[in-house]
This record gives structure tokens, sequence and C-alpha cells, in this order.
């Protein structure tokens, strides 16, 4: 059993939680997950490693709360305790030799950015950072970004908070006024990785993405994690989370993506109904 040390709500749809997994600490690098149970009869959802304490022995989780096992896990509270929590899984991001970087993450995928811009930071790397999110009230890590980043761009659809628009605007103006970055890399949302892909290509810009596909086993087996990435099948889990967006299938892997949306949505409702009933 793992405890729950601390719980903070960052906006109305996302929470972050500090885990005590002394083992997982000791090892976890920006850019790997973890994949968790709340419960023994739960299912296994991998959430990517937001931070970590290696003396406290903790670490930290940033999850969106939209679906059945999210809601449970939302649920718990500080001194609570979930089930499974194993780990670290995949690949860390490769930072070193990187002298000049341009982040760019799209809402929740800001959590698993921001220990990648950290790490850079802590490296000596100039890092350009820009985050975008539907509206002011979705916003979140902002102090956090600003510490670890040479220049902070914010975008919102709305324009509602910082700069209206999309996050590629400010990448291809900073691409086309001279920023020679020596990597782009973007995580969030698939259709915003695609265009990010879509804008740094013509420039010839190495741009790294951060894949999280339907994944249950974390090892390489089950092959739900499946992507196609330079024509060939990769694996999320062994292979990444991070590959080449030059090369990846965005296509397909939004297509897959939305396989399992109908019983999301009813396990949501499932869940939402047995909390009703719980609170009488």
């Amino acid at each position: 059993m793992y405890e729950i040390v601390r719980k903070k709500a960052l906006n109305p749809t996302v929470t972050e939680m500090d885990i005590s997994a002394p083992l997982v600490a000791k090892k976890a690098e920006a850019g790997q997950f973890i994949i968790l149970r709340v419960d023994d009869d739960g299912e296994r959802i991998p959430l990517t490693v937001a931070g970590y304490d290696r003396e406290a022995g903790t670490v930290k989780i940033i999850f969106q709360i939209v679906g059945g096992t999210t809601m449970r896990l939302n649920a718990k509270n500080e001194g609570d305790y979930i089930a499974d929590f194993v780990g670290p899984l995949g690949c860390a991001t490769r930072t070193e030799g990187l002298q000049k970087v341009c982040i760019v993450g799209g809402g929740v995928g800001c959590a698993i950015a921001l220990p990648v811009a950290q790490k850079l930071h802590a490296l000596g790397c100039e890092v350009h950072s820009v985050i975008g999110f539907r509206n002011k009230d979705l916003l979140i890590l902002q102090d956090e970004f600003a510490a670890c980043s040479d220049k902070l761009t914010i975008m919102t659809d709305d324009g509602s908070y910082g700069r209206q628009g999309v996050v590629t605007a400010p990448l291809k103006e900073a691409i086309e006024n001279g920023e020679n970055y020596d990597e782009v890399i973007a995580i969030g949302p698939l259709i915003m990785m695609k265009f990010v892909v879509a804008t740094t290509k013509p420039y010839g810009v190495k741009t790294t993405v951060s894949m999280n596909p339907i994944m249950i086993d974390g090892t390489g087996m089950c092959g739900g994690c499946r992507l196609t990435v330079g024509g060939k099948t990769k694996f999320a889990c062994v292979d990444g989370p991070d590959f080449n967006g030059f090369e990846v299938d965005f296509d397909e892997a939004m297509a897959r993506s939305n396989a399992y949306a109908d019983f999301e949505k009813h396990a949501r409702e499932e869940s939402c109904n047995l909390y009703k009933k719980e609170v009488r």
C-alpha cells in the first residue's frame, strides 16, 4: 500500500498528489511513468512522473479527472492509501548535451513537460517554454514553469489569460525570428503534438513528442500501446514514451485513442452513481 502524503487541486479538473514510494523515487527520472491501481479490484492506469523527492521518498503525480479510475483516485485524501504504484517505467527523456530547447506543453500535458524543463534548466540549458490551455480557469503550473524557463509564453484559446491562440503560433514566430533550437519537445494532446510537428518540420528542427496511448501492463507484453513510428511498430511503454515526432503516425494514434471512449464514458457514469449512493 502506498500513502498519499499530499493532495492539491490545481484546477477544477486536475489534481496533484505526492505518493510515498521510496523505491520508485530513488530511480525516477523526467519522462518516465508509473502504473497504479487505486484499489485491489481497480484497473491499471499509467501516469507520468511529474516530479520526485529522493530524500522524502515521494513521487508526484498530476492527473485529470476524466474517467472512472481518476474519479476514484481523486476521492482519496491525504493519509489514504492506494493499492499499487509500480515504476519507474519507460525511458527517461534525453537531456544531456542540449544547449537550447523549446518545451511545448498543452493542458494537463504540462505536468509531463514540467520535470523535463526543470531537468534541462538544472543542466544549464536555455529553456523556452510555451504552454497552452483552453482558458484561464484551466491554467496550471505557471509559477513552476516561470522558475525554470528563460522565456515563458502562455496561450489560451479564448484569450482570457496570456496570449490568445494556439501554441504553434509563438513557436513558429520564434523559429522564424532566428531562435536556433537544438530540439523542440512537445507534450500534450495528440492533435496538438501533430501540429507542433507540422510547424517544426519545414524548418528541420528536431522534435520529440511524448506518447501516452492505451496501456495495460507497461512491459511491452500486451501490445495495447503500440504505435507506428517510422513505418515500424513500436511500444510506448518500453520504446518510449518519447519518439521522433517526424516519424509518428498521429492519425493512427488518434484513431486508437478513441477506441474505448464509449466504455470510459460508461465507467465514469457508474462511478458517479456509486459516489452519489455513498453520499446518501
